[in-house]
């Protein structure tokens, strides 16, 4: 019969990403843990963890142990200290993996708000551009942009890309006009992502389909903030992350332009490594997320 202790000690090494790591979370000697996982390999008759003198990696059979166990382990542990404090109160840290311009978008309002409501709860933000691994990296929740491709974790939308992402100033549209199809933002100032010369090729999608538009603007920058800021003053037109089109939208400072268009590939969804009940703590932040960005709040 298996130990369900040795179970709960895989979880924590790999949650830890070392023995050492673990031991010292558990209280006991390194080589005990070593042993122990040891025994659980033994009585599964598979390895569960390549190991080395750098790291720890997970056997495909160890991930797919891992994610079969996790949500049980951190279920029992979670009732375990629901019945030491008395009450179901979301705790502990939340390691979250996000875009780099996540917060050019999320205010952190909202998440010092989050912050003061789970007063027993620790974010740790981790912001990149490079795809984090969850497992490697002990992310307990990671935001993704753009399509969400097969990555063998548990994902789902969160925000929709079908929304508006052209806009422009109301000063400029009152300058130059509004253009009334794609075509016509060859006769318009655009801001654009830096490129060579001066042009960029915008990807949509509107009613007949998946079209692509070159633009050319003499203002280029390397983030959407930067491209926010510059059709706020009146640069030019700027098709930005929906979510930041939406709030500047509500602000007044931006109008949306070709609303039939959408841009391609914008959409925000979030990923948790498989598991059957994911951590209070956990649950609670991508709730938070889901009601900001889906318009759950007016500032949006």
């Amino acid at each position: 019969m298996l130990d369900l202790n040795d179970i709960a000690m895989f979880v924590q090494v790999v949650r830890c990403g070392s023995f050492a790591e673990a031991a010292r979370r558990l209280g006991m000697p390194p080589n005990t843990v070593s042993r122990r996982i040891q025994q659980l390999e033994t009585h599964l008759q598979t390895r569960l963890l390549q190991r080395s003198t750098r790291k720890l990696t997970l056997t495909s059979a160890g991930q797919a142990f891992h994610d079969r166990c996790v949500g049980a382990v951190d279920g029992l542990l979670e009732a375990g200290q629901a019945l030491v404090t008395g009450s179901d109160e979301p705790s502990g840290r939340v390691r979250v993996a996000a875009p780099a311009d996540f917060f050019d978008f999320f205010q952190m309002e909202w998440v010092a708000e989050f912050l003061a409501a789970h007063p027993r709860v620790r974010l740790d933000f981790v912001l990149s551009d490079a795809k984090a691994d969850l497992i490697a990296e002990q992310i307990d929740v990671a935001f993704r942009g753009g399509p969400l491709r097969d990555s063998g974790y548990i994902g789902r939308k969160i925000f929709d890309p079908r929304s508006v992402g052209l806009v422009a100033s109301p000063a400029y549209i009152a300058r130059r006009g509004a253009p009334q199809t794609l075509q016509d933002l060859a006769n318009h100032d655009c801001v654009i992502s830096a490129q060579p010369g001066g042009h960029a090729t915008w990807h949509l999608v509107g009613p007949n389909g998946e079209e692509e538009v070159q633009v050319a603007g003499r203002f280029s920058g390397n983030t959407a903030q930067a491209l926010r800021k510059a059709a706020v003053a009146g640069l030019g037109i700027a098709l930005l992350p929906p979510v930041m089109a939406n709030h500047q939208i509500n602000a007044g400072t931006l109008v949306p332009v070709l609303a039939q268009y959408q841009p391609k590939g914008f959409g925000l969804n979030v990923l948790y490594p498989s598991r059957r009940q994911l951590p209070l703590a956990v649950s609670a932040f991508i709730g938070l997320v889901i009601e900001r960005m889906n318009g759950g709040d007016e500032r949006l």
